[in-house]
């Protein structure tokens, strides 16, 4: 009997375990997670307005309810946590699925100033991921306000990056309370966006409008946000051709630039809050004020004829007090396995991991941290497949190795308690208490102390 971890209970995890029981009516697959919940991005990573597609949780949740898949959460792989060595002694074979863990940085001045912080840390904070910075309610606290260090004093906010996740941190910025409330958010980040003052966001790109990476489904909702107007200055558009003209272009990029070009001028008077899409400026500098970013510095660019862009030695100041990055992930290296870090990727060939520009037996790597962070969330199904296939062919090599019987009780002689799947239940018991408490539906646990608790709370 094959027996198999993988590393990650995200899409990518959870689609890979799919695969190799469909494909193999004996593997045993063991799913570990850093986090004592499971799902990954899908939990922590997208929007909580977005209903249809945090809905994807009920199709990974069949996965991990399978009979021959056991998921393990709250058991970190890595430095602190169980060895990629002692792993490969408990199971025949490895598949990592650890995704692209950080944020691409700017590179430039004033970036470490109060009030500059990632996109991801952001999404981490409203989707009450229990690695985000320390703003969420004290524990037994969850319907206080929280110490907002977001969203105090300000006014004006600047998201640099144009592609879906700006779109989700600008919607969120954007809508109001009685939009929010009935989704999954933690009250202390509900209750600090009903109460933020920010009345104008600009989401500024250094490209034209028909090199955006948003989707246009994505675009759209921007304009139908109640109490919220939508701005595109069309002088400034117009610096790309195809704003201009945009028959040429690939049919996504296209509709794209036809939401845009309905937006060119003013917003209708009366809105609230108003979204402004800027596009050819670089950010070159955040500007300290009373201490904190008071101001974000852009240098104006224009293509360059082969879709990148030069700059004019023009500049132009925005003013801003929150400044979320929105550029890309990057992988990080995973202490034991060998990593290409102009990529952000483990080297493979075919999903197996490549030492030394060799194969490694029993190793195997699956979703961004094999590919880099591309696609969408159905992409990581073929990149799964892929990676079983090799997998499954190694299979007669892999089960010539002597493995524990059981690597769950080798993991609890050594002292690891792992979060099973009764505990995962008893946290969604939990927030759906939690939630019913507020006069709200299900409202997520914000922090590892009430996350824990909640899953002991199972075994008692």
């Amino acid at each position: 009997m094959l027996r198999v971890a993988v590393i990650g209970s995200g899409p990518s995890g959870c689609y890979t375990a799919q695969s190799l029981v469909q494909q193999d009516p004996e593997v045993r697959v063991d799913v570990l997670d850093r986090l004592p919940c499971p799902y990954g991005l899908v939990r922590y990573g997208v929007a909580p307005d977005h209903e249809k597609i945090k809905s994807l949780q009920n199709n990974l949740r069949a996965v991990l309810e399978h009979e021959r898949v056991r998921f393990l959460g709250g058991v970190p792989v890595g430095p602190g946590g169980l060895p990629v060595a002692r792993l490969r002694q408990l199971y025949h074979a490895v598949v990592y699925c650890v995704g692209a863990a950080t944020d691409r940085r700017l590179g430039i001045p004033g970036e470490e100033l109060p009030g500059s912080w990632s996109a991801t840390e952001f999404v981490s904070w409203y989707s009450a991921h229990p690695d985000a910075p320390g703003l969420s309610a004290p524990p037994g606290q969850a319907g206080t306000p929280a110490d907002d260090g977001f969203l105090r004093g300000v006014r004006s906010a600047v998201i640099v990056g144009m592609g879906n996740v700006a779109v989700d941190v600008t919607r969120m910025l954007a809508r109001g309370a009685a939009e929010l409330s009935p989704t999954d958010m933690p009250h202390a980040a509900l209750t600090a966006l009903a109460a933020s003052r920010v009345s104008l966001i600009h989401m500024v790109g250094r490209r034209g409008p028909s090199q955006a990476r948003f989707t246009t489904k994505e675009l759209r909702e921007l304009g139908a946000l109640p109490d919220a107007g939508v701005a595109v200055d069309p002088a400034e558009a117009a610096l790309d051709p195809a704003y201009t003209d945009p028959s040429a272009l690939p049919a996504a990029q296209r509709r794209n630039v036809e939401v845009l070009r309905g937006w060119a001028g003013a917003p209708e008077p009366g809105t609230r809050r108003l979204i402004r899409l800027r596009f050819f400026l670089r950010p070159v500098e955040l500007v300290a004020r009373d201490g904190r970013v008071g101001a974000v510095r852009f240098e104006r660019t224009v293509p360059d004829g082969h879709g990148g862009v030069n700059g004019t030695g023009r500049f132009e100041e925005i003013e801003a007090q929150l400044v979320l990055r929105s550029v890309g992930y990057r992988g990080v290296p995973l202490e034991g396995l060998p990593f290409d870090p102009a990529s952000g990727t483990v080297p493979h060939l075919g999903g197996r991991v490549l030492r030394v520009d060799a194969v490694a037996p029993g190793e195997y790597v699956a979703g961004w941290i094999k590919r880099g962070p591309t696609g969408v969330i159905g992409t990581n199904r073929p990149c799964a497949k892929e990676t079983v296939t090799s997998l499954l062919q190694d299979a007669a090599l892999l089960l010539g190795r002597d493995v524990p019987g059981d690597p769950l009780a080798a993991l609890r002689a050594e002292g690891v308690e792992p979060v099973e799947w009764t505990g995962w239940q008893a946290i969604e018991r939990a927030e759906a208490e939690l939630g019913a408490s507020l006069g709200r539906s299900t409202v997520k646990l914000p922090d590892w102390e009430s996350l824990l608790a909640a899953a002991r709370a199972a075994g008692t």
